[in-house]
């Protein structure tokens, strides 16, 4: 067991601030205990100690109930893992639903902390739930009392102490045999808890959890799937357990093993907040034949989405099913589209009015006049056009899967090929697939006989979901959609000069706005479901959009990379790693490649993403690049016809003025650091 005592002890006196004023906000805070950590020799640097713990805390809020906080991270600016503790006075919010927090613990843990040393901050995490320990902590008069009470808790177990709760013994005994056990006419439940970090949260929503169930009166053994390691639940306590409740930030290892129980799934946060309440909707989900369940294939399901505990609203709800029709659909896009970029290379940019000609008159082994290249061209051509005149019913087949699960998808990519065969597009893919999701989910909500049940799913929901949302698209919606859908085509063919730099620039600010967020999705949304309709023949403004919308979403990770390069000491230490890897992830468009900088600097790093990837979409509009290709950056430069060499240049341009922009803005619009971190 580890020894805590002398240089390596967890905290010290010197670690403490008591009754002190370390500023207005989190952030501010945050900056003085990881200064008092670095002045003790316990990290390289304040500032990248600082900045890890900031971007740890714009993932999740650390306040817990309590008036408690417990800002941590792991950092590679961390020599010795420690524990930094204030009592503020004032108290500082830092997001706990029940006010501000006046005791904070700063847990600092290095990138290769060893499990001994984890287990020694998870238990000081579970003491905190501990009303007797947290009033001991605001009565202490000195440094020394912290330090002895911190000591006490996380001290080797033979010391005589422990830091979790009665209560949670049946997670902490979750591997041991109940073969014996007596039987119980309690419910039985499984819980698992995990956070990003594997440290504070997750250990503290288990025993929250714990100590609840016991006071309902229900029986309960949670996994803690931390960073000290986790044990996994018996198969046989799975097995008996009634429901399963997931407070979770990650997704559950081997989730299969609860396949079929009744879910409740949450933030790990909402475990430490509410954790009587997830006890009461799981015991009734128990035993409600309607509840939500964990699928039997391991995913995530279609409509298990409910991370804010509560019923989705309207809006989440739409969001949700468009971007799950958005991203099966991506695949035929991307490979179509590629396929038939490929075509054009190998047969020339006639291949769209021949290759059916080829393909019905030449084989493999009588090839056309062309030879071998035309014949394949004509080949990698159709397949591509066969893949993309999926484009439309994919997005409404699973549109309607996200609200109604499997039977949903029949009538979806039904009322999605009617959309098609009026010339409705995109718009009307989006309206077939939310009808027919929606009616898929009113019929299987039907109380039928017991033997119609076998065919609500295979006959009953397909054939009337596809008469309703097919029906209603035939005889209403499909021609109006199918007029707005050739005015925007028509409005979009005719943009030149300043009006198509004006989308641009609007698609680029989209893009750089939240890095993979909403607001990029929707312009991403935009671009992909139009490919649709572009042709380089007759109509190549939607490849253009694409083209403006991948450039401008390569501009921030590149930037950030290109900004660390020039300048790396205005950049902590895991960021200037990060740094390294962004030059990839940004050349291949994956704009999430500069999201752990936004994290850290929001205020400096988005706006100046923006003003670059705003530049870059502009100028891809005003030059007619285009993109037959909806992802892979500089690597799908054959799907740009000839104009990929001012693509490079548009995207050069914004990351230039992204990273001059982000290094000015953090040399002259530094953040004030709190003198006072005394006590």
């Amino acid at each position: 067991m580890t020894d805590i005592k002398g240089s390596q002890e967890l905290i010290t006196e010197e670690l403490v601030r008591l009754d002190a004023n370390l500023g207005s906000d989190s952030t501010a805070v945050i900056d003085a205990l990881a200064a008092v950590v670095a002045e003790n020799g316990r990290a390289t640097t304040a500032e990248d100690l600082a900045a890890d713990a900031k971007a740890r805390e714009a993932k999740t809020a650390t306040g817990v109930p309590g008036g408690i906080a417990i800002p941590h991270c792991r950092s590679a600016a961390v020599t010795v893992p420690t524990l930094g503790m204030a009592r503020l006075d004032p108290a500082v919010d830092f997001g706990a639903k029940d006010g501000p927090a006046d005791l904070v613990f700063f847990i600092a843990a290095p990138d290769g902390a060893d499990k001994d040393h984890l287990k020694l901050l998870s238990k000081l995490a579970r003491a905190l739930v501990k009303k007797d320990f947290t009033a001991a902590l605001r009565a202490a008069q000195s440094p020394a009392e912290i330090v002895e009470l911190v000591r006490n808790v996380v001290a080797p177990a033979e010391s005589g102490t422990t830091a979790a709760p009665a209560a949670a013994a049946p997670a902490a005994a979750a591997d041991e045999p109940v073969a014996d056990a007596a039987p119980s006419t309690k419910p039985k439940l499984v819980a698992v808890t995990a956070c990003p970090t594997g440290i504070a949260h997750t250990y503290m929503a288990a025993d929250s959890i714990a100590q609840a169930a016991e006071e309902s009166g229900v029986e309960i053994a949670v996994e803690t799937q931390g960073s000290s390691g986790a044990t996994p639940l018996d198969p046989a306590v799975i097995a008996a357990a009634d429901a399963v409740i997931f407070a979770v930030d990650v997704d559950v290892r081997d989730r299969h093993r609860f396949a079929g129980k009744p879910v409740i799934q949450v933030p790990v946060k909402r475990g430490i907040d509410e954790p009587a309440e997830l006890i009461k909707r799981a015991v009734a989900a128990a035993s409600d034949p309607n509840a939500r369940r964990v699928p039997s294939d391991s995913g995530s399901g279609a409509n298990e989405s409910e991370q804010s505990g509560g019923k989705e609203s309207v809006g989440a709800a739409l969001k949700r099913a468009l971007l799950t029709g958005v991203s099966y659909m991506i695949p035929f896009v991307a490979g179509g589209g590629l396929l038939i970029a490929l075509g054009f290379l190998l047969g020339g940019y006639d291949i769209t009015d021949v290759a059916d000609d080829i393909l019905g008159a030449n084989t493999l082994f009588n090839l056309p006049e062309g030879g071998l290249a035309a014949y394949l061209g004509a080949v990698a051509f159709k397949i591509g056009a066969l893949s993309m005149g999926f484009l439309v019913p994919a997005l409404a087949g699973y549109i309607a899967f996200a609200f109604a699960d499997r039977p949903g998808i029949a009538p979806g990519f039904t009322a999605g090929a009617v959309a098609g065969f009026m010339g409705a597009g995109f718009l009307g893919g989006i309206v077939g697939g939310l009808i027919a999701g929606l009616a898929a989910r009113w019929i299987t909500s039907w109380s039928v006989p017991r033997w119609l049940r076998g065919l609500m799913p295979v006959v009953i929901v397909p054939l009337l979901g596809s008469i309703i949302a097919s029906g209603l698209m035939f005889l209403f919606l499909g021609g109006p959609i199918a007029s707005l859908t050739d005015g925007l085509n028509n409005w979009l063919s005719g943009m030149t000069g300043t009006a198509a730099a004006l989308l641009g620039l609007i698609l680029g600010l989209m893009m750089a706005f939240d890095l993979g967020g909403p607001v990029n999705k929707v312009a991403y949304s935009f671009a992909v479901a139009g490919l649709g309709a572009g042709s380089l023949a007759t109509n190549s403004a939607p490849l253009m959009i694409m083209a403006a919308v991948m450039a401008a979403g390569m501009v921030p990770p590149l930037a950030m990379a290109l900004a660390t390069a020039i300048s790396p000491k205005q950049f902590s230490l895991a960021e200037r790693e990060n740094g390294k890897a962004a030059w990839l992830l940004g050349a291949a468009f994956i704009s999430e490649g500069a999201i752990p900088f936004a994290a850290a600097d929001p205020l400096r790093v988005i706006p100046a993403s923006m003003i670059g990837a705003a530049t870059t979409g502009a100028m891809i509009m005003s030059f007619d690049v285009v993109s037959q290709a909806p992802h892979g950056g500089i690597f799908v430069f054959f799907a740009m016809d000839g104009t990929w060499p001012m693509f490079i240049v548009a995207t050069l341009v914004g990351t230039v003025i992204s990273a001059a922009a982000v290094l000015a803005l953090k040399k002259f619009a530094r953040k004030s650091v709190p003198a006072e971190v005394a006590a």
